[in-house]
């Protein structure tokens, strides 16, 4: 049996994927060593190509299309769900400190194409984002994952959703993450990977009751309806296969990126 590392967040769309896999509910020929990091972490350990199976923002794909090639399962894309620009104020920061959730997350990516003005970013990990928007320590932050649910708990305003913007800029879904494979895996194992991973999602789907302690153990203190609004937010048909709408939104984000100047030319072929 071959033993692979493979890398994946704690949020429950991540866990929700992945338990069957990792539980060994699926049988098959592979081994899963885990590692579970916030996003931007794994960005950065697939930066030294220490994982050979990973979840990564698509923005920190583009970086690294040399050495990792993207699945077609297991991915974060979709409609309504992308990140959200908030602060104290009332009305929408022409400047200032901008906290984000990591250099190479789609998120830092999509405020940079969206938005003009002299900011500067503070990066910080995701969950101490509202926590320095309220200490006063930044002007403004970018929230994702389960903080777009309960940002206004804390009296908070929405500036701009990314994600709406996005849509409404080009009528294509929202790419955000996506599951990695190095190169240097024999294709016939990165095909099998795939196919194990939307599999994992279908066994998931159907039997929620396995899946939900692993799903808890990790999200700590979020409460159970929080939880089920952010896997029916990110885990969907896309997740199973990204399709010709969901290569053409990767492809799409590429290309605003570059003619920014954001990212490099790819040289190779993204897709496995």
């Amino acid at each position: 049996m071959q033993t692979l590392t493979l890398g994946f967040s704690p949020c429950p769309n991540d866990t929700f994927i992945f338990d069957a896999l990792v539980h060994g509910r699926l049988g098959g020929d592979y081994r899963f060593e885990t590692v579970i990091k916030d996003v931007e972490e794994l960005n950065q350990m697939a930066r030294q190509s220490l994982l050979q199976v990973s979840k990564a923002s698509i923005h920190a794909f583009f970086h690294l299309q040399n050495r990792y090639q993207l699945l077609r399962s297991g991915a974060a894309l979709g409609r309504g769900c992308g990140p959200l620009w908030i602060g104290k104020s009332g009305s929408k920061p022409k400047g200032g400190k901008v906290a984000l959730p990591g250099a190479w997350t789609t998120a830092s990516l999509l405020f940079k194409l969206a938005n003009a003005g002299e900011f500067e970013p503070v990066q910080m990990v995701f969950s101490e984002i509202i926590p320095a928007i309220l200490s006063g320590e930044v002007d403004s932050g970018v929230i994702i994952h389960e903080s777009r649910f309960t940002y206004q708990n804390n009296g908070l305003n929405a500036y701009l959703d990314l994600g709406d913007w996005w849509e409404k800029e080009t009528g294509k879904p929202i790419p955000l993450g996506g599951i990695m494979v190095r190169r240097d895996l024999a294709q016939s194992d990165k095909l099998a990977i795939e196919g194990l991973i939307a599999d994992s999602i279908r066994y998931a789907k159907t039997h929620l009751s396995d899946a939900r302690p692993y799903i808890e153990a990790h999200a700590q203190e979020m409460a159970s309806e929080v939880i089920d609004q952010h896997i029916g937010l990110y885990v969907n048909d896309f997740s199973i296969n990204l399709g010709t709408e969901g290569l053409e939104a990767i492809e799409e984000l590429a290309s605003r990126a570059r003619l920014k100047g954001l990212i490099q030319e790819e040289k190779e072929e993204l897709f496995v």
